[in-house]
């Protein structure tokens, strides 16, 4: 269906791409990787025709259509969300236009003698529009909302109205009614809570189509996909199957070539060594000459690519009382909604809490309570002896200064610290050479995220709570910091949507909106997900 092959592409003196290959068939799931910056929205770009390849060919076969899916949102507004997520599906959101116009012009009796030509026209627009499902467009636009996470009242109001990460969804709800034959998504899972990436992950492997995806949540790619395509230096390499048999596959080629490498320069070590010793010696001329030219007709094995993963040694925080956050009946309402009634709950010394719940539980909203950025209607929110608090809400990124660089940051918060332990603390946080010169004001959110993290990390609190922390992150940050968690000397409350996280991280859950209060679960997110035969609350049957 998509071929590119043999692409060339250099954006500056960055060179992206040296006759770079691949395919994506008829109904395949594949998996697109790489580092940040490598390239990945750019083969993207190329197949929907938004940018040239400098050299080689990009092709998509007759009448494919492709459905592309980006971080991108333009203006949305003047239309309710349900209309705005019809007018994006291809041509049969025009056909639909057309069908209203045409039976407006039939019932208009100014154009009674057009009657015969408009019939005629209506009745093979009607039929293409019905070929295309056009009278089930409404109800499969209404389901989709739905399992992206949209109320009612939201799917019928202005689309203006909503924030840029509910635009991100509106964006991919078009995107998914389209039903194009091939789904390109760029981080569809971005902005997208934990019950929506679950229904997404279903739509997605019951669609016919072909998709080809980027994303930072490694259970979505392993459950979805049959096939990575990663860039590695400037090549497009295929491996098969799921992304963690593409981590064990990449290992063992990688074991493969660093040996064979090895074997080539300790023989090329000996040959080197006897026309050294001997080149001066008349009696071995013949020999020397026959070594020079088989060294030079070796073909030689390229130096082993490491991947630059850099491990920190975080410090061991002080050690708190045994008493970390205790709350008696709290409660807490915005006008008339009542978020919280009567919250109890205590939180020991090296608990890690994930907060499990619907959109509008109150999740985020505990977290703020208890970290000192709100106040409860009702009941109190005690904070044990001896606990350094440590915060961080998705507002965290406002706190940094634009005009520092990502290092200087890290210098004006811990003036003392030597330069080769922040550089090495931004190494594992994935700034590495001169990303740490960076101003803040260039971050994108994802780095941002990063620096925040690493500043409240470098002189650990004894008790971390987090909010939604592995938003933005890529895959290799996100396996750094669940490491560093999970050897973690303090204690945790935290929201997130990644369940690989969550299964790693977590050793309580907490699951808020049940009628019955909130409920406690002993053991982390996998003895929820055993427990209650689910892998998030709104998705019980």
């Amino acid at each position: 269906m998509i071929s590119l092959d043999n692409i060339a592409l250099s954006h500056g003196s960055q060179i992206l791409y040296t006759g770079a290959s691949m395919n994506l068939f008829a109904g395949e799931k594949v998996g697109l990787v790489g580092p940040n910056g490598a390239g990945k929205s750019t083969i993207f770009r190329m197949i929907v025709g938004e940018e040239q390849p400098d050299e080689g060919r990009v092709a998509v076969e007759r009448g494919v259509t492709v459905g592309y899916f980006d971080q991108s949102v333009g203006e949305m507004s003047g239309r309710t969300v349900l209309a705005e997520v019809m007018a994006g599906a291809g041509e049969v959101s025009v056909l639909a236009g057309e069908v209203k116009a045409l039976e407006d012009a039939m019932g208009d009796p100014g154009r009674a003698d057009e009657l015969d030509a408009l019939v005629e026209k209506y009745g093979e627009v009607q039929s293409r529009f019905a070929e295309l499902g056009g009278f089930e467009l409404e109800p499969r636009a209404q389901e989709i909302l739905a399992g992206l996470g949209f109320p009612p009242a939201v799917v019928a109001d202005d689309v203006g109205k909503l924030s840029g990460g509910w635009k991100m969804r509106v964006a991919l709800a078009r995107i998914l009614l389209m039903q194009p034959d091939v789904l390109l998504l760029d981080e569809p899972t971005n902005h997208l809570d934990i019950e929506s990436i679950l229904w997404l992950e279903k739509w997605l492997m019951e669609f016919r189509g072909a998709v080809m995806m980027t994303s930072h949540d490694k259970e979505l790619l392993n459950r979805l996909v049959t096939k990575i395509v990663e860039i590695d230096g400037g090549d497009l390499v295929t491996h098969g199957g799921n992304y963690d048999f593409y981590e064990q596959q990449r290992a063992m080629l990688a074991a493969q070539h660093e040996a064979h490498y090895a074997r080539q320069q300790a023989m090329l070590a000996k040959e080197r060594e006897f026309i050294a010793r001997f080149k001066a010696r008349a009696s071995h001329a013949a020999q020397v000459q026959s070594r020079v030219k088989k060294v030079e007709k070796i073909d030689k094995v390229a130096p082993p690519k490491r991947r630059v993963v850099v491990d920190f040694d975080f410090p061991k925080p002080p050690r708190s009382g045994e008493d970390v956050a205790v709350l008696h009946g709290v409660s807490k309402a915005y006008g008339e909604h009542v978020v919280h009634d009567g919250v109890d709950l205590a939180i020991r010394r090296l608990e890690r809490w994930c907060v499990m719940g619907v959109n509008g539980a109150g999740k985020s909203t505990l977290l703020k309570m208890i970290a000192g950025q709100g106040s409860p209607d009702e009941g109190e929110i005690k904070i044990g002896p001896s606990v350094k608090m440590g915060y961080f809400a998705q507002h965290s990124m406002e706190v940094l200064e634009p005009d520092l660089t990502v290092i200087g940051q890290l210098e004006a918060k811990y003036p003392r610290a030597s330069q080769g332990s922040l550089r090495n603390l931004l190494g594992a946080f994935g700034f590495r050479g001169d990303d740490v010169e960076k101003y803040v004001r260039v971050l994108s959110g994802g780095e941002k995220v990063r620096l925040v993290l690493a500043a409240m990390l470098y002189d650990p609190p004894n008790f971390l709570v987090l909010d939604e922390p592995t938003n933005h992150l890529d895959l290799d940050t996100k396996d750094m910091l669940v490491g560093a968690l999970a050897d973690y000397g303090g204690t945790m409350l935290f929201v997130s949507h990644d369940r690989r996280f969550l299964t790693e991280v977590s050793n309580r859950v907490l699951e808020l909106g049940s009628e019955d209060g909130p409920r406690v679960y002993d053991g982390g997110y996998a003895e929820y997900v055993q427990s209650t035969q689910c892998e998030a609350p709104g998705m019980r049957a």
